[in-house]
């Protein structure tokens, strides 16, 4: 499969939305939304994030949009994000995709969170040359509870 991304179109939220709608991939994600369903926040959080100056991208998988990625915050600070259709897991998706992320995004150091049980997210991370730098206990909203979280880095 190819992996492009490209900036996000207006096309692309409803497909973002259905894609954060997912159970099992909110479960996973665990850090999410208070209400994914909530198609007015929804829409209100991403025009915001369009409006940033935070680099925001579609996935795209040979042609159709699979997902999406970001680098946000304030710099030396700056942080990595990804969601990927749950039907393109296990695929290097998510991986290709970081790795055009970080090849326009030449800012370093970057970080990432993961929930500590998301071994998926982790390991695309760590392909990507993120290690673990610490970890930490959040409320994750998609499970309800505060879990076990790690924060990796990206030094270069």
């Amino acid at each position: 499969m190819h992996i492009a991304l490209r900036e996000v179109h207006d096309s692309d939220l409803p497909v973002f939305f259905r894609q954060m709608n997912d159970p099992e991939a909110l479960r996973m994600a665990a850090f999410t939304p208070k209400d994914p369903a909530d198609w007015d926040a929804f829409t209100a959080h991403w025009t915001k994030i369009r409006a940033s100056r935070d680099v925001v991208r579609t996935i795209l998988g040979d042609g159709d949009v699979v997902g999406s990625t970001a680098v946000y915050g304030e710099p030396g600070e700056r942080e990595v994000t990804y969601w990927v259709d749950r039907a393109y897991w296990g695929q290097g998706v998510a991986t290709a995709a970081l790795r055009a992320l970080l090849a326009e995004v030449r800012d370093r150091p970057l970080y990432a969170r993961a929930a500590a049980d998301n071994t998926g997210s982790r390991r695309v991370l760590e392909k990507c040359g993120f290690v673990t730098s610490a970890r930490a206990r959040g409320f994750a909203t998609a499970r309800g509870a505060e879990i076990d979280e790690v924060v990796l880095h990206l030094a270069k």
